[in-house]
Order: structure tokens, then C-alpha cells, then sequence
């Protein structure tokens, strides 16, 4: 930020999580390619699947960067919601990958039990040690940096937790090897990380495809939120035509309200937008209010219970 206004304040929580975030990557991505060559210098899979968890996380990473980056874009005529939508793009792209990374790595460990290739046990310990202290120093940065609850920052300290997983395992096929010898560990513990490649990819690649497809949050209910917003404000006597998605993990909301022909429009306007708001973390609803009882082949759009013909009126 170089002005420095009096407005500079909010943006100081944002600020400091792009920090945590953009040391977090850079000790993640930079191990990444440590793992990888040293993967491949001492012939450890385990190593390779280790990277492979790594580059989830440092996508991971990036991705909460970008997030917090394009927030603060504001929003054009052309993109009328900015940036966001692109992360979740992003997110969708890596979650191909990674399965792609996992298939590769469940491919090359069952090869290698038919032919066993020699491995550096030494060489493999101390890579996957200094993998697992990367690791510990990124989730670290990133742990101080959660008592502002933000999404993405916990979800990339979440990252990090597994990637621990997988630098112990690699550390364990390391200890085998040196101790017995025995490489078919290497493979095996390759598979079990690669499982947990596999287990972020997946949940990556359901919340983005959700996202995408202009998904609702899977937290909300709306039968029950038209049933609560009935409760809450006694001027409503419908509530329909409800639509609601994600934009960068900003839940967006349209719908029509059938009201009581109110004495002060706008006053049942900022009580709707208020319950939406406190009872659903809605800041961006859109609503339309109406007099007359709805009716048309939309009017029951979201309504789940039986018995609620297009042709049903009160």
C-alpha cells in the first residue's frame, strides 16, 4: 500500500495474511523442488509422492494469494464481481492435476513391486526431515495467522496439516530402508501418501465444481430459510423465486417476497436484508417485493413438498 490515507487500517488483517501466505508458498514451493530432485537422486517414490502433496499445498497457497488479491480489485463494468470467480477456476484445474499426480504415483509404485529399484536410504532421510521441517515452519506462519478467521487461510494451514502426514511417511520408508533394507516400504508409503494427494484433490474438486455451477453453499437450507424469514418478519407471506450461489466464497442472493402491502417500503426492505444477513452471512441480496400471490411455472422453483401443483394458488 503506498498512500497512506487514514482508510489504510481495514486492509491491515488482509496485509498480514498475504505475508503469512506469500512465506508460506515460497518455504513450500522452494521444498517442492528440493523433494523432487532429491526424490530422484535417491530413487524414493515416497519422496516424489511427498512432492506431489507439497504441490497441492503451494496451489493451495497460491490460490488463497490470488483470493486475497483479487478481493481487493474492484469489481468493473465487465466483471461486475471482479476477480474472484478465477481462483475457483484455478482450484478446479489443480484438483485435475493432482488426481492425474496420484495416478501416475499408484502406476510407478506398482511397477516398482514387480522391480524393485535401489534407494539412498541416508539421502532419502535427510530430504524427508527437511521436508517435514518445512512443513512444520509453513504451518506455523500460517496458525499465527488464523485468529482472523479467514477461510482461505485456514484452509491452507489445513493443506500444510496433511503434508505433514506425508513427510513422516517418508521419513518412516527412510528409517525401514536403513534399518532393514527393505525397499517394497517405499512404494507401499508412496500409495498411502498419494491417498492423501488424493483426498484433498477430491474435496478441492467438489467445492469447485459446486462453485462452478453456480452451486448453493452446502451449509444452506433453503426450505428453511423461507420457512425462517416467514417467522421472523410477519409482513411476508411468500418467499420464492429464491437463488443462491458462491462468488469467491461470497454467498449471493436473489428472491421474491410476497408482503403485506407495507407502510414503509424500504423499512421492510432493510428488515429482510438485516435477517438475511445476521441469520445467513448474506451481504449481497437482491430483493424483488411483491403484492399480488405469485403464480406462473416458477413460483414453486424451490419448494420440496408434495402436493404443489404449477397450478396451485391461495
Amino acid at each position: 500500500m503506498a498512500h497512506s490515507h487514514s482508510h489504510a487500517s481495514p486492509h491491515l488483517p488482509e496485509d498480514k495474511n498475504a505475508r503469512r501466505l506469500l512465506l508460506a508458498f515460497i518455504i513450500t514451493a522452494g521444498f517442492m523442488v528440493v523433494e523432487t530432485i532429491g526424490g530422484i537422486i535417491s530413487g524414493s517414490l515416497a519422496l516424489l509422492a511427498d512432492a506431489g502433496h507439497m504441490l497441492t499445498d503451494s496451489a493451495a497457497l497460491l490460490f488463497a494469494l490470488l483470493a486475497v488479491h483479487f478481493a481487493r480489485r474492484p469489481p468493473n463494468a465487465r466483471h461486475t464481481f471482479g476477480w474472484l470467480r478465477l481462483t475457483t477456476l484455478a482450484a478446479f484445474v489443480n484438483a485435475i492435476a493432482l488426481v492425474v499426480i496420484t495416478i501416475l504415483i499408484v502406476w510407478e509404485a506398482i511397477q516398482r513391486f514387480y522391480h524393485p529399484q535401489p534407494i539412498a536410504g541416508a539421502t532419502m532421510m535427510i530430504i524427508a526431515v527437511t521436508g517435514l521441517i518445512a512443513n512444520i515452519l509453513s504451518f506455523w506462519i500460517l496458525h499465527r495467522g488464523s485468529e482472523e478467521k479467514n477461510l482461505n487461510v485456514r484452509a491452507a494451514a489445513l493443506h500444510v496439516m496433511g503434508d505433514l502426514l506425508g513427510s513422516v511417511g517418508a521419513i518412516a520408508a527412510a528409517v525401514v530402508i536403513m534399518m532393514t533394507g527393505w525397499t517394497p516400504i517405499d512404494p507401499i508409503l508412496s500409495v498411502l501418501v498419494s491417498c492423501l494427494v488424493l483426498r484433498s484433490a477430491w474435496s478441492l474438486l467438489k467445492e469447485s465444481v459446486n462453485e462452478l455451477l453456480e452451486g448453493a453453499p452446502r451449509s444452506m437450507d433453503v426450505p428453511a430459510l423461507k420457512r425462517e424469514l416467514r417467522r421472523a418478519i410477519p409482513e411476508v407471506r411468500d418467499v420464492h423465486h429464491v437463488h443462491v450461489w458462491l462468488v469467491g466464497e461470497k454467498p449471493i442472493m436473489t428472491l421474491h417476497v410476497q408482503v403485506v402491502p407495507p407502510h414503509d417500503h424500504d423499512a421492510l426492505l432493510d428488515s429482510i436484508q438485516h435477517f438475511l444477513e445476521h441469520h445467513y452471512q448474506i451481504e449481497h441480496a437482491t430483493i424483488q417485493m411483491e403484492y399480488q400471490p405469485c403464480n406462473g411455472p416458477e413460483c414453486h422453483l424451490n419448494e420440496t413438498t408434495a402436493g404443489h401443483g404449477h397450478h396451485h394458488h391461495h
